[in-house]
């Protein structure tokens, strides 16, 4: 068995349902990063670093990223993996599948949370193993050097996990598997080992806009690109402050959604294909299925970082959820004016 081949199967017994590699190719001296988009690029993007760099450069430019600041440090490096690891000649990109049957509880007066947060934290999951995949790597390559990250590292995740295999990226700038659906979870190791390449993924969205019709708030502005500014997810996780800071019009939108969305990824029909995923880390709870509007607005803080220690939720913090369960509270107070009238 080769190289390659060993790390794949070794990847698979720790618990990954998809992994894939692809070649780091060097790109030379990286290119003066500027604001300025590359009108000539095709959608979806290509995967070579000056090109990842020119996509990203113009979704700054068009200031999608929204408060997101961290996007915009050092995008040069963000683009081209050997800036990150030196000597890089390898990414090993790895998935987990986090669908399960579980239905959300959708009666008035309860919450809803994206699915990926019904567990554990991946983060936490997904690096755990990586590291000992890290370990494997240093045992069948001694003297090689490996990076690993879970969603946290200057690494264009999905750009790299279609060039290994593992899906495409949706309209919805989400990866999509033919075997997963949207339910992969993503993760990569960076290394100097020059591994045999797997060959890309096709892009199988064909004429299909079901995600961008189902977005509640526009944010898919064109095919494979997200106004973060516009997106529920963004506005419920990643965006700090009160409630003033989002308009009304899209708080209206928000519905009963406290912490992400999942409306884009519920209508692919690849997940038609979708097995329920094995791994009990991501098992719901009863909280993340049905979360009470009313209890969750009185949580205090302590018990918050009690209550979400292990939960990708504490992203949100303590006041972020507080703002959105408000929200949620606003809009079933609207509704239930509008049915009584």
């Amino acid at each position: 068995m080769s190289l390659a081949n060993t790390i794949k199967a070794e990847a698979r017994t720790l618990g990954f349902d998809a992994v894939g590699i692809s070649r780091v190719a060097d790109s030379g001296p990286p290119s003066a990063f500027s604001l300025q988009p590359d009108s000539s690029l095709p959608d979806p993007p290509p995967l070579f670093p000056h090109r990842l760099l020119s996509r990203l450069a113009e979704w700054l430019q068009r200031g999608y990223h929204g408060t997101m600041a961290w996007m915009t440090r050092d995008p040069t490096r963000r683009s081209d993996p050997q800036l990150v690891l030196p000597g890089c000649k390898s990414m090993i990109s790895v998935g987990m599948n986090y669908y399960t049957n579980h239905r959300t509880d959708e009666q008035p007066g309860m919450g809803r949370i994206a699915r990926y947060a019904w567990g554990k934290d991946y983060h936490t999951v997904m690096s755990q193993r990586l590291a000992q995949l890290e370990a494997k790597i240093a045992d069948l390559a001694p003297g090689a050097a490996t990076k690993a990250y879970v969603d946290t590292g200057p690494i264009m995740e999905k750009a790299w996990a279609q060039q290994a295999g593992l899906g495409w990226i949706g309209k919805h700038s989400n990866l999509v598997s033919a075997e997963s659906g949207s339910w992969l979870l993503l993760g990569e190791i960076l290394t100097t080992v020059d591994l045999e390449p797997d060959e890309p993924a096709t892009d199988l969205c064909g004429s299909c806009t079901l995600c961008i019709q189902a977005c509640p708030t526009g944010a898919i502005v064109e095919p494979y690109v997200v106004d973060a500014r516009l997106c529920i997810s963004y506005l419920t996780i990643e965006l700090r402050d009160g409630r003033e800071v989002i308009p009304n019009d899209l708080a209206t939108q928000m519905g009963n959604r406290i912490f992400g969305c999942d409306d884009c990824l519920d209508v692919c029909p690849f997940n038609l294909r979708a097995d329920a995923t094995n791994e009990p880390a991501f098992t719901p709870t009863p909280l993340t299925l049905a979360p009470s509007l009313d209890a969750l607005a009185q949580i205090g803080e302590k018990n918050f970082s009690t209550t979400f220690k292990e939960s990708p939720l504490k992203r949100a913090k303590w006041s972020g959820l507080l703002r959105n369960v408000g929200i949620a509270q606003e809009n079933r107070r609207r509704q239930k004016g509008s049915q009584a009238s």
